[in-house]
């Protein structure tokens, strides 16, 4: 089973910067789509962001789009989504899902993700 860890979450002022961290250890997730996810406090999970694993084609979701980017790392063990002029609406716990698709040119948001970490908070206030 695939084990999954997110990192790099913590308090920021609007407009400040975070990079968020999806690693999985000894394991590729070159294989993987691999989609971010964030849950704010009495809301339903919602999909950020995710890139595909055949040509590392992204996507996003209409309020992220312009501020944040997701990309792989060079050792292809982690996956990275770097957020730029955070939003108080950005606050939530962030979550990364892994989903098998090694030969899809694109990645979609609604595909079934699974291997959840158990996420990182993110907190954009003043």
């Amino acid at each position: 089973q695939l084990q999954l860890v997110e990192s790099g979450g913590d308090l920021v002022q609007p407009g400040e910067s975070l990079r968020l961290s999806c690693t999985a250890s000894r394991m590729t997730l070159g294989y993987y789509a691999i989609g971010w996810f964030r849950q704010a406090p009495g809301k339903e999970r919602e999909g950020v962001s995710c890139i595909s694993a055949g040509t590392n084609s992204a996507n996003y979701a209409d309020s992220v789009k312009g501020r944040f980017t997701i990309s792989r790392g060079r050792a292809y063990n982690t996956v990275y989504l770097q957020m730029n002029s955070l939003e108080p609406e950005d606050t939530g716990v962030y979550y990364c899902g892994a989903f098998w698709s090694p030969r899809s040119p694109i990645c979609s948001m609604n595909s079934r993700y699974d291997n959840w970490g158990q996420g990182t908070q993110v907190t954009v206030s003043s």
